[in-house]
């Protein structure tokens, strides 16, 4: 049966189950890291709930999926609440300074700090909440203009800097590569990404233990390249079909 979901802007029209698309990506998830030689458990599926009424998120928790991902604080502050207590939460979208108390208070991780006054930012609120905040840092692979994110040579100069703060945990690195519906072609994006997360290793002296890189269209390219975490939403949701003025009595 077709089932349709008011997400206050759009209309969503689910002909597969959840059950259905989360089976089938685990499954993709398995055969890559087979590929690769690494054990399933070493990737992490964030779900990526942006738009989802908390109705989906919760279908989607009770078939086990546990980690999601916001990237809107607005979107986030209204609809976590409405959700399971059980559920893990990061942010993945660009973070504004007036948004990092917020942050800080709903999310578990930050994947996109970008830059040293953003990480400072936060280590001010999370020193106000007496907590410690993992993130990750956001880099732009291809250096393009119309995406946020560190140039990798910025990156390893403010690094030390960065891990120096006493409420942040500097877990790895995050990027988003140039879209492409040929997966293939995201490929050395994701090698740089790799090949910077050891360069920044090298720096700090320890390692990172995390690269969260692919998304739908691509993730499992990103697996076989090391990424420990894959962003995935169309992939489970579905894609949007119509946008909406009224919520669907």
């Amino acid at each position: 049966m077709e089932r349709i979901y008011d997400s206050r802007f759009w209309i969503y029209d689910s002909a597969v189950s959840l059950a259905d698309n989360l089976d089938a990506i685990q499954q993709r998830i398995r055969a890559a890291c087979g590929r690769a030689g690494r054990a399933a458990a070493s990737v992490t599926l964030v779900a990526v709930a942006k738009t989802q009424p908390a109705e989906v998120v919760n279908e989607l928790a009770a078939l086990g999926q546990v980690l999601f991902g916001e990237n809107k604080i607005q979107e986030a502050r209204a609809k976590i609440p409405l959700c399971s207590g059980k559920l893990r939460w990061h942010f993945i979208g660009h973070l504004q300074s007036n948004k990092c108390r917020d942050a800080v208070e709903l999310f578990e991780m930050i994947e996109s700090v970008d830059s040293l006054a953003l990480a400072q930012e936060i280590n001010k609120r999370a020193e106000a909440a007496a907590k410690r905040m993992p993130i990750l840092l956001e880099v732009n692979v291809a250096g393009e203009a119309s995406k946020f994110g560190y140039q990798p040579e910025r990156l390893l100069a403010e690094l030390e800097q960065l891990n120096a703060l006493p409420r942040l945990e500097v877990h790895g690195l995050m990027a988003i590569p140039p879209f492409t519906p040929v997966p293939e072609k995201a490929r050395p994006y994701f090698q740089k990404l790799r090949e910077l997360k050891a360069r920044a290793e090298s720096v700090l002296g320890a390692p990172l233990p995390h690269l969260s890189m692919g998304m739908s269209g691509d993730f499992e390219v990103a697996i076989e390249e090391g990424a420990t975490i894959v962003r995935v939403g169309a992939a489970l949701f579905g894609e949007r079909k119509a946008k909406i003025e009224a919520p669907i009595s």
